[in-house]
C-alpha cells in the first residue's frame, strides 16, 4: 500500500515517471497496452503521455483519466491515476473495459507550476467545437473591467497592490454586479493575450491532441465514462463532480445515480471552450448511438463563500500579474507564488489526505454506478 506522500510528487518529471512506470501493473491485465508519447510545445522535453488499452474480446466500455488540463492541477490528478492504478485497476473487467490515461494535458503549465500553457491560455477554454470560428466580443463584463482583470505594471510593494486590486474590484462589482464580475470570470476571453482566463486565438497544440482522442474513443466504444481531475473549485477539502447541461439530466437526478453531496451543472452559453462540452457536443452531433459520461472532478482548496471568492480572485490575479511584469521584492514574489500553489497544489497534508478519501469517494460513486467496478460494501 502506497503512503500519501507517494502520491504526490514535487516535479512534472518525478509525476511523468510514476505515471510511465504503470504501465507495467497495467500490462499486468491489459497485456497490449502501450504508452504514447507526444511532444507538445516548444520545450525540449514537455510532452503528454498516454495509456491506452483496448478491451480484449469486446469494446464495451472505457474508462477515460484525464489530468493537468490545468497545469499545476495535474499533480492532483496524476495523483489519482496512481491511486486508481494501485487500488482500482484489477477490479475492472479487461474483457469488455478499455482503459485510457493522460497525463500532463498541459506540461508546459505543469512543469512551472503555471495554470496556463505557455501561450498565457487557459486551455479549458480552448476547445471549440468550430476553431475556425474564434468568439470575439463576447465577453462584455471582462471587457468593460478589463483593468481589474489586466497586469498594469512592475509589482513595486505588495501590499499596495492588493489595496490597489480590491480598489479596483469593488469599481468593477459596482459597475458590473457580482453576477457580472463572475461570468466574466466563468466564461473565459478571447480579447486580451495577457489577460487571464484567456482563451487563445487559435486552436493549442494540447486541445488538437485531446479532440483526436476524444473521437477515437467515441468511435471505437459503445460507452465512454470519462473522469477529468481539477483542484480548486468548491467546498474546501471536498470532491464536487461539474457536468455541462449538454448532459440533458437534472442535478438531482444525477444525485440519484452518482451518491455525491457536491454537484453542479454548468451552461455551454457561459463557458466558452469547455472540454467536457466539446466532449459532449462531439457525441451529440456524430455518435448519437453511443454513451457518454463525462465530467470535471473537482478537490475544494480556499472553499465557496463570498470571501474565499474574493482570495481565488487576487490569487490568480496576482500571480499573472507577476509572470508578465515582475516584482522587486523577492518575499512578494514568493507569498505570490505560495498563495498561488495553495490554491491549486496545497501541500498540507490533511488536504492530501482528504484527496485521496475524496478520490475514492468519486471513483467508486461514478464506476460502480457505470457497472465498471462493484458497488461498495461500505459506504464511507
Amino acid at each position: 500500500m502506497k503512503t500519501i506522500d507517494t502520491y504526490f510528487q514535487t516535479s512534472y518529471e518525478s509525476s511523468r515517471k510514476v505515471f510511465r512506470d504503470n504501465l507495467k501493473r497495467i500490462k499486468e491485465i491489459w497485456p497490449q497496452a502501450r504508452l504514447a508519447t507526444q511532444k507538445i510545445g516548444q520545450g525540449p522535453d514537455n510532452t503528454i503521455d498516454m495509456i491506452h488499452a483496448e478491451a480484449t474480446e469486446s469494446n464495451d466500455n472505457v474508462l477515460f483519466f484525464t489530468s493537468g488540463e490545468h497545469g499545476i492541477e495535474g499533480y492532483t490528478g496524476a495523483a489519482v491515476i496512481d491511486l486508481f492504478v494501485e487500488e482500482y485497476l484489477d477490479k475492472l473487467d479487461p474483457k469488455t473495459t478499455g482503459i485510457c490515461f493522460i497525463h500532463g494535458l498541459n506540461p508546459w503549465g505543469m512543469r512551472n507550476f503555471r495554470r496556463v500553457t505557455e501561450n498565457n491560455v487557459d486551455l479549458n477554454r480552448n476547445y471549440l467545437v468550430d476553431p475556425s470560428s474564434v468568439p470575439e466580443n463576447i465577453n462584455k463584463h471582462y471587457e468593460n473591467a478589463e483593468e481589474l482583470f489586466l497586469p498594469g505594471g512592475r509589482i513595486t510593494n505588495l501590499a499596495k497592490e492588493k489595496k490597489k486590486l480590491r480598489g479596483q474590484l469593488i469599481k468593477a462589482l459596482a459597475k458590473e454586479g457580482y453576477s457580472g464580475i463572475t461570468e466574466a470570470k466563468g466564461m473565459g476571453q478571447f480579447q486580451f493575450p495577457k489577460g487571464v482566463y484567456y482563451g487563445g486565438d487559435k486552436e493549442e497544440e494540447s486541445a488538437v491532441f485531446l479532440k483526436d482522442v476524444q473521437r477515437k474513443l467515441l468511435s471505437h466504444y459503445s460507452r465512454v465514462i470519462h473522469m477529468d481531475w481539477h483542484t480548486a473549485l468548491g467546498p474546501s477539502n471536498e470532491i464536487t463532480m461539474v457536468v455541462s447541461e449538454n448532459d440533458s439530466r437534472e442535478v438531482d437526478d444525477l444525485k440519484n445515480k452518482y451518491p455525491l453531496k457536491n454537484i453542479q451543472k454548468f451552461s455551454p452559453d457561459y463557458v466558452k471552450g469547455d472540454s467536457t462540452n466539446h466532449f459532449h457536443a462531439v457525441k451529440n452531433r456524430d455518435f448519437k448511438d453511443g454513451y457518454l459520461f463525462s465530467a470535471l472532478f473537482e478537490f475544494g482548496t480556499f472553499g465557496n463563500n463570498k470571501k474565499s471568492e474574493l482570495r481565488e480572485f487576487m490569487t490568480i490575479i496576482l500571480e499573472n500579474h507577476l509572470y508578465w511584469d515582475g516584482a522587486d521584492n523577492e518575499d512578494d514574489i514568493e507569498a505570490i507564488l505560495n498563495e498561488f500553489r495553495a490554491m491549486f497544489y496545497p501541500v498540507e497534508r490533511k488536504w492530501r489526505q482528504d484527496v485521496v478519501a475524496e478520490a475514492r469517494l468519486g471513483i467508486e460513486a461514478v464506476l460502480s454506478a457505470e457497472n465498471l467496478i462493484p458497488v461498495p460494501s461500505v459506504t464511507r
